[in-house]
């Protein structure tokens, strides 16, 4: 049977701003209140899909969350029509309505933890959506993430789908971006490896002083419990508290994994070699750990190219691939770094540009994007078809956004009643496009 790691990616959402929500993401505050072209960013990911579609990549599309959330708005006591609610959170609070308008569920590497079946003791697919509890904005996305999963990976037979951990600081989950798994072949049992901020439950254990850290090891131990993981199959990784502190928010900023390649700064995680022993322990297979010097990239350099934020694919041929942002391109060393990164006797024998500015400039890169799902041939046939990358597909879906989505859009203008309509107008079209059900509130 046939394996593949298939890669999802949020579909930015028509309401996609800059209102700087985010903290602790360099990114998202250093552009808080530049104006936003949700056109642009929406097109900008389906072309980055579309391109590792065309590849012979197994490529999804996530759709996006109902945003402005008025639901959300009216728990907090803001009341009458829609456009009234719009109004008086404007007046009174407009913070508030910045989070319930935030498109941030375009980054899929937050919408869920997965687990293949090759791993879990049941066989199935499993998925676990995120909490998001750090941040407003994103932990009111979790129950529709939910829907949207379920609709997206709906056959019981082979997926098996979890509700999202309590909601409470001790649970701290941020998905997949504080995941990634290493194999021989995606379709062997590998060894999951879940990187983790803090112990919420240990006051004497390390942490961060400046930012928070956003995924607890309470979090991922749970994850790897409910995903019928044996202690084999798991690795837990604490990030190193001080690159935290320098606006590494999320693992996926400082390190990313494919098959038998682990891609990492020298200062991302604490007890390196111990935990590099361990996994070579716990998987026995030729591994490549490709540590990144300090002294040929900096944190800051990392951090604002994203150079780590980027998706290592498996080509058809078998080569590997980097996905990195034009980001890259335009930072010297990093981009030296990628240059000599090809002469080294590893799997990686390519480095391919995209231009993700829109999100970028909102703290996300193309892994970001992305949420990583080892599947075999069968379980890809049970995929919902239609919510799969195709010439037929990126072309519908390049005419709905130029239809419904607006190529300027500041903070000031989430109080426009108008873009409630846009917003519902559009998200219904995309349901019925790619036949999720009622995913959304003002549906059911």
């Amino acid at each position: 049977m046939k394996h593949f790691e298939a890669n999802f990616d949020g579909l930015v959402g028509p309401t996609h701003n800059y209102a700087g929500l985010s903290f602790g993401n360099v990114a998202s505050l250093s552009n808080a209140a530049l104006v936003s072209n949700p056109k642009a960013a929406a097109k900008q990911g389906l072309q980055k899909a579309k391109a590792l579609a065309d590849m012979g990549m197994v490529q999804g599309m996530l759709a996006p969350q109902e945003r402005p959330d008025l639901y959300t708005l009216r728990r907090i006591g803001f009341s009458g029509s829609d456009a009234n609610v719009l109004k008086q959170a404007a007046k009174e609070a407009p913070m508030l309505l910045n989070a319930c308008c935030s498109a941030s569920s375009m980054w899929t590497a937050n919408a869920a933890t997965v687990s293949p079946s090759a791993d879990t003791r049941d066989g199935k697919l499993h998925f676990t959506p995120a909490n998001l509890v750090d941040k407003l904005h994103r932990s009111i996305e979790p129950l529709t993430t939910g829907r949207i999963l379920t609709a997206t990976f709906s056959d019981p037979h082979y997926f098996h789908h979890h509700s999202h951990l309590p909601e409470h600081n001790s649970f701290g989950d941020e998905g997949a971006a504080n995941h990634t798994r290493l194999c021989n072949e995606y379709g062997h049992a590998g060894v999951e490896l879940f990187v983790y901020g803090q112990e919420a439950t240990n006051p004497n254990a390390p942490k961060p002083q400046k930012y928070p850290a956003r995924q607890t090891l309470e979090a991922s131990m749970a994850v790897a419990r409910l995903h019928q993981l044996e202690e084999e199959n798991c690795v837990f990784i604490q990030q190193n508290p001080d690159v935290i502190d320098q606006g590494v928010f999320h693992n996926d900023v400082i390190a990313v994994g494919n098959q038998n390649v682990l891609f990492y700064h020298e200062q991302a995680f604490l007890n390196t070699q111990h935990k590099i022993d361990e996994i070579k322990r716990k998987l026995d297979t030729e591994l490549y750990f490709i540590e990144v010097p300090t002294a040929k990239v900096a944190i800051n350099d990392a951090v604002k190219s994203y150079l780590f934020n980027t998706q290592i694919i498996t080509l058809p041929s078998g080569e590997m691939a980097i996905i990195a942002p034009t980001d890259c391109q335009e930072n010297p060393a990093v981009f030296a770094y990628l240059n000599e990164l090809l002469t080294l006797n590893t799997p990686i024998k390519q480095v391919l540009y995209f231009d993700v500015k829109q999100s970028m400039q909102n703290g996300g890169g193309p892994a970001c994007l992305r949420l990583r799902v080892a599947m075999n041939e069968m379980e890809v046939a049970a995929v919902n078809q239609h919510t799969l990358m195709n010439d037929a597909l990126f072309a519908r879906l390049n005419l709905w956004v130029d239809k419904h989505y607006r190529d300027r859009l500041t903070t000031q203008d989430l109080a426009d009643p108008q873009l409630i309509i846009e917003s519902r107008t559009a998200l219904d079209e995309l349901t019925q496009i790619m036949k999720l059900g009622s995913v959304y509130q003002f549906q059911r």
